[in-house]
């Protein structure tokens, strides 16, 4: 049995979970989020918890059960808290603005990246001197927070001689020596 699947999802205070036929929607105080079961995998609400049960011991219905526990408790989760994803410009030069929902960033190319951010997602920029501009991203879904910080990450991805580049805050690179003379 799955060891993630098997796990009951607890249901948030001011959270409503309503589940009919395929679709489980989930309604909190920051938004409201949809997701389509597929599969054969069934999805029960008893008092104030969720539980998943699979039809059989198939591998793709094994890997469908964790799979929509999972995203069942990132939903949850994401109406009551949200999520938030930090992005650090590490590089001479490297700036990040923002003006509503339009990120600006010059990253060392000859021109600036100039990216426009879904509405679903908060933006905010931090630059203070002395220290790497600051990208803070969030929202209630976390699928859209992820897709949003690796699309910005893919524009300048950290190299490993220098550091330079885009990276999350807190990640820890991997750097190499350089040529020994």
């Amino acid at each position: 049995m799955s060891r993630i699947g098997k796990n009951p999802v607890a249901i948030a205070d001011g959270v409503t979970v309503t589940i009919s036929d395929n679709l489980v929607t989930v309604k909190g105080k920051i938004g409201e989020l949809y997701q389509e079961i597929k599969g054969g995998i069934t999805v029960k609400q008893v008092g104030n918890t969720i539980i998943i049960e699979r039809p059989s011991d198939s591998k793709p219905d094994r890997a469908s059960h964790g799979l929509y526990r999972s995203l069942i408790y990132n939903m949850i989760e994401g109406v009551s808290k949200g999520f938030t994803k930090e992005l650090e410009l590490v590089g001479v030069g490297y700036r990040a603005s923002n003006q509503g929902q339009r990120l600006d960033l010059a990253l060392g190319f000859s021109h600036n990246i100039i990216l426009d951010i879904a509405p679903e997602v908060k933006l905010e920029t931090v630059s203070e001197k002395g220290k790497n501009p600051i990208i803070k991203l969030s929202s209630f879904d976390k699928q859209l927070v992820g897709q949003v910080a690796a699309k910005i990450r893919g524009f300048r991805k950290s190299e490993p001689y220098k550091g330079k580049g885009v990276k999350f805050v807190g990640e820890v690179l991997r750097r190499k020596a350089g040529k020994s003379a």
